[in-house]
């Protein structure tokens, strides 16, 4: 974190209109699942008003923010092949911690590399490893935040994959129950070759994308429980020997959107949300 991120984080906070009351849940919705904020009650807070904030450039992030009385809902993240430093990066997080979040649920659409998964299919993350060869804490540690040395060997909240598993089951087409797995983050943007996504294989990947592992750290830092939804919205390289396209990514995600937001909402009614 670069030294004035402290700074960022503050003013960003105080461009957001009052809200009548802190949000306790944070939703981060990643490639094709955005349209889940249209049915979320609360006030649309366009990215370009908040101070500092920069804008999503990808197809499929809206880049809206919305703030309701129990759940602040981001459709659209920022990604590091964007362009854009860790810094910017990471900073919803904080933005959504200092408005009172303290359940954090990050999705994204991953390729798939377990061969037991097909697109459509949506698996709880259970731990992740970090390859894109950068980490969001690197620099100067700001006083009032979290440890310099955070500890993340419970990154992904197991009582909230339980709460998820439980919010499956009311789902029909869930109701056999979420797998889980480890996620694997690359830095992007191409796609992984074959050969990277045997490696990750190999280390123990189940799932591979290019985003989620900065913020997962950023909320551990800060002493948030994280919850990891990915949507398996193709089969990794090499698995099928054909190319991959961002837009089978959207398409795969809109499909399962109803799937997909039954099972939000149901962990966000566990939640109080």
């Amino acid at each position: 974190m670069q030294a004035n991120f402290a700074q960022r984080v503050e003013t960003a906070v105080h461009s957001l209109p009052l809200a009548d009351e802190a949000p306790a849940v944070g939703l981060i919705l990643g490639s094709g699942l955005g349209d889940f904020a249209e049915g979320v009650a609360g006030r649309e807070i366009p990215y370009q008003r908040i101070a500092g904030y920069p804008r999503p450039t990808v197809e499929g992030h809206r880049g809206v923010l919305k703030l309701g009385r129990s759940c602040a809902v981001l459709s659209g993240r920022f990604h590091y092949y964007e362009g854009v430093s860790l810094d910017d990066v990471v900073l919803p997080v904080f933005l959504l911690h200092r408005l009172g979040v303290r359940d954090l649920i990050v999705t994204n659409a991953a390729g798939g590399i377990r061969r037991s998964f097909h697109p459509g299919d949506l698996v709880l993350i259970r731990d992740h490893l970090n390859l894109q060869g950068v980490h969001p804490l690197r620099g100067p540690n700001p006083p009032g935040y979290g440890p310099r040395f955070p500890d993340l060997s419970e990154a992904y909240s197991r009582r909230l994959r339980g709460i998820a598993q439980e919010a499956a089951a009311a789902v029909p087409e869930l109701s056999a129950g979420l797998a889980e797995g480890v996620y694997a983050a690359f830095p992007g943007p191409s796609y992984e070759t074959p050969a990277e996504v045997r490696m990750a294989e190999i280390l123990g990947a189940d799932l591979v994308g290019m985003s989620t592992v900065p913020e997962v750290i950023a909320a551990n830092y800060l002493g948030m429980r994280v919850l990891g939804i990915s949507c398996v919205t193709n089969l990794a390289a090499g698995i099928l020997e054909r190319p991959l396209a961002h837009a089978e990514v959207v398409e795969t995600g809109r499909r399962t959107m109803p799937a997909f937001a039954r099972l939000l909402r149901g962990v966000l009614e566990r939640l109080g949300a």
